[in-house]
């Protein structure tokens, strides 16, 4: 069972198809694409984010608090089989460092450990207690459940000097709150417009110039974004809308 762990600040910008087009040509300079990129080709991500039922996570997050945490599970696959590996992810943001520990395991040993709390058999080595003790503490502080699917399609870089530094770009970054589970297929409605690229740049220290230039040149600008916080956003808006709705029928009904 693998476990990766990660440390690193994550900046974001959004670009159109034009300006991701631009920067494509300095960035093959400097780095290569990822070796999930084969033939050039961008790769899927599949996501489900847990939450309390009172969505008590995400509206921290959206606060913009100096620590915040969640928990999500990850696939490469779509749909899943039981028998697919996927990853159990604590994400955690302290000051604008990130960091994010992860254990991997099947999808029946995934919901087996998230409804049962059962541990896959191999969980003797000690950063693999070390994590699912992490695991442990925060399910029993929050009594989550799958609240939020998230998917999309990715291309990623990293440097050619520097393979810590990773630069993602994202599309067709799809979200829904039904079917919550990886062994559904991916679809529900889009969070940013087809010709847009959600644009990370992760790295451990600064930026490098060459990048920051580019991006000044192309007047590609920081911005905040979260794809969950994005999500919630909409189904909040959705559900205040449909409760106006209501309301105004139900007016209008009174004075018929």
């Amino acid at each position: 069972m693998a476990i990766s762990t990660f440390q690193r600040k994550e900046i974001k910008f959004l670009l159109t198809l034009e300006q991701y087009e631009a920067l494509l040509e300095e960035i093959h300079k400097y780095m290569d694409p990822d070796k999930y990129c084969v033939g050039g080709k961008d790769y899927g991500i599949y996501n489900i984010y847990y939450d309390t039922p009172d969505d008590f996570l995400i509206r921290e997050s959206i606060a913009k608090p100096y620590y915040k945490e969640k928990i999500r599970l990850r696939s490469y696959y779509s749909p899943a089989s039981p028998d697919d590996k996927v990853f159990l992810e604590i994400k955690k943001k302290v000051g604008g460092i990130v960091t994010k520990r992860r254990v991997t395991m099947t999808l029946a040993e995934a919901d087996a450990y998230m409804l049962q709390r059962k541990k896959p058999v191999d969980t003797s080595k000690y950063l693999q207690k070390q994590i699912f003790g992490e695991l442990d503490v925060f399910l029993n502080n929050y009594p989550v459940i799958p609240k939020q699917y998230i998917s999309y399609q990715r291309s990623a870089f990293f440097g050619k000097d520097d393979h810590d530094f990773r630069l993602t770009f994202d599309r067709q970054i799809t979200e829904r709150r039904y079917d919550l589970s990886l062994s559904m297929p991916s679809y529900g409605a889009q969070i940013i417009a087809p010709n847009h690229r959600l644009m990370e740049v992760k790295i451990a220290g600064a930026m490098p110039l060459w990048l920051s230039r580019k991006l000044a040149e192309l007047q590609i600008y920081k911005i905040s974004f979260s794809k969950y916080g994005k999500a919630y956003q909409r189904y909040v808006r959705n559900q205040l809308y449909n409760e106006r709705v209501l309301n105004e029928k139900k007016g209008s009904m009174l004075h018929v």
